[in-house]
């Protein structure tokens, strides 16, 4: 019923534009007339007569799906006195292909289904010529086929699928993405491409503007939680005719994602944590690793810790892990489990980016870290780092020079035996007691072939050999007055027969290889074997620099 109606539309719009087309013509050809009977009588009028027909578009509904052809309109001309001896040819754009005209009375049909929206208009022209002579009545006129549009299209989005992302927790209407559609239709005459947008999937969290196609939220912050969902799936349909009932209507898919803000605080996976460390762990060394979970992402998640309090504030450091977001416990100073075998302290966890508006929830959180310090079988320890002994050089075998002392410093308090490292005595000279440590003299000693000897005693644990300490010992030997003063060379004296009395010509010196615990004092005399006692004599000076002094030829 709705093609016919429209059909019978079109003719009588035609029906008109050709009316108006057949008094154009008349008037054109009445025209015609006056002016040549106004000429004088038996004068032939000499200029040419305006023929004339003034031409309009002509419409033509598209899509007809009509048995027969489709009437158009008819052309019609002054020079057509209905005798047959016109006849009327068309050209231009379809010209016997989509359009035909009947040569004999002008009427123009078309031949096929037409769409609009391949082709809105067609341009063609027309002329009337003698079917005797071929001699043309009417000069060659343009005129436009004009297809009349009817609602056959229906909408179409940009994209078959929009993306769009919304930050979690925003207020009621911000925008989210705006989806467009279009009509083929034309939109100049009636609303076939008129369309208005609806939401058929994803209420109560979406509206869609009509007009627009903007998307907005339609539920508060306290709805729109990524948390609780993040993605979410909205059709939206553009219809057109202004969206009234038989209208026709296009879909899109629209994927919406809220985006992470921060609004969880971190927290601790366990209100307790507890570590073992080897009391022989190096700084740095690695004591374990904590989490805390936030369910944010990305740099919403990104945490820090801190150690805020307890006895190993200056015993262990913590960092991030910023591949796992793990707080990283480490060794900061030596650690002695004899001293201390525990430590307790207080962590806390926070964000490293904090939103203001989400305070409420608590920026931090706290945890307890145990951290027990493993006992380890300890070499011994020397109660001193080296020792200093002294014994006279004239001491006897077994003479006591000495003691050392070790303890093993772990709670098992292993006994301790003693040695002498040979590699430091070679020549046996010393020897330690194995169980209290006494150093005592295995050979004599000469000072004056060795003032200092070094040795080096080994403390080793009775039931584990394999922990041993070193320790050095330095020995001063203390001199004794065992060596007789010797001449620093052998003198020979040459003296003039001529020589005066009491005339030096020699000086002396001795030498003691004892070491003067306040300086060497010397004697000199002659010897009382000697038969030059009355030819010379000799001076002490009384220094203590052990040096010879003249001797004077007595005359």
């Amino acid at each position: 019923m709705r093609t016919i109606i429209l059909a019978i539309f079109c003719v009588l719009c035609l029906g008109l534009s050709l009316d108006a087309l057949s008094l154009n013509g008349q008037r054109t050809w009445r025209a015609n007339r006056k002016e040549a009977a106004a000429a004088p009588r038996g004068e032939k009028l000499l200029k040419r007569v305006r023929r004339g027909w003034m031409w309009n578009q002509f419409f033509l509904q598209e899509e007809y799906t009509g048995s027969d052809y489709q009437y158009i309109g008819k052309l019609q001309s002054d020079q057509d006195h209905g005798n047959g001896l016109v006849k009327y040819v068309l050209s231009g754009e379809g010209a016997g292909t989509i359009f035909v005209i009947d040569e004999n009375n002008g009427d123009l049909h078309a031949t096929r289904r037409l769409d609009r929206e391949e082709k809105a208009f067609y341009i063609l022209k027309a002329t009337v010529v003698n079917k005797r002579t071929g001699q043309k009545l009417e000069p060659e006129t343009e005129f436009i086929i004009k297809l009349h549009d009817i609602n056959d299209n229906e909408p179409h989005f940009s994209q078959e699928v929009y993306t769009g992302t919304v930050p979690e927790r925003s207020d009621i209407g911000t925008s989210v993405i705006q989806v467009t559609a279009t009509d083929a239709d034309d939109g100049m005459y009636g609303n076939s491409a008129k369309l208005v947008y609806s939401i058929s999937q994803g209420h109560p969290y979406f509206s869609v503007d009509p007009n627009t196609g903007v998307i907005r939220t339609a539920l508060g912050p306290g709805d729109m939680d990524r948390e609780q969902r993040e993605n979410y799936q909205v059709v939206i349909e553009a219809k057109d005719m202004a969206g009234q009932r038989g209208g026709l209507t296009g879909t899109t898919m629209v994927n919406i994602t809220l985006t992470d803000v921060n609004d969880n605080p971190p927290r601790f996976t366990q209100s307790i944590y507890q570590f073992r460390v080897p009391e022989s762990s190096k700084s740095g060394t690695p004591v374990g690793r904590i989490r805390a979970a936030d369910k944010d992402v990305g740099k919403n998640a990104e945490m820090y810790f801190t150690i805020v309090s307890g006895d190993g504030l200056d015993t262990f450091d913590i960092f991030t892990d910023k591949a796992t977001q793990e707080g990283v416990i480490t060794v900061s100073k030596p650690l002695d489990y004899e001293k201390k075998p525990s430590y307790t302290v207080e962590i806390q966890v926070q964000n490293t980016q904090i939103d203001p508006r989400f305070m409420s929830a608590g920026s931090k959180d706290m945890a307890t870290v145990r951290i027990a310090v493993e006992d380890e079988d300890e070499p011994p320890l020397f109660d001193k780092d080296s020792y200093l002994m002294e014994v006279k050089e004239d001491a006897a075998v077994g003479t006591a020079l000495g003691s050392v002392s070790a303890i093993d410093p772990d709670g098992a308090r292993s006994i301790v035996k003693y040695a002498i490292d040979r590699r430091t005595d070679m020549d046996h000279l010393f020897n330690v007691h194995p169980e209290n440590g006494s150093v005592f003299l295995l050979k004599s000693l000469d000072r004056e072939e060795a003032a200092w000897h070094n040795i080096s005693v080994i403390a080793i644990e009775l039931h584990n050999s394999r922990q041993s300490s070193h320790v050095s010992v330095f020995i001063h030997l203390l001199d004794v007055n065992d060596n007789a003063p010797t001449f620093a060379t052998v003198y020979e004296t040459f003296v003039c027969e001529r020589t005066k009395a009491g005339q030096r010509i020699q000086t002396v010196s001795a030498v003691d290889a004892d070491e003067p615990s306040a300086g060497h004092k010397f004697f000199f005399s002659l010897a009382p074997e000697g038969t030059y006692r009355s030819n010379f004599t000799i001076r002490d000076n009384g220094a203590s620099s052990a040096k010879a002094y003249s001797v004077i030829l007595d005359e």
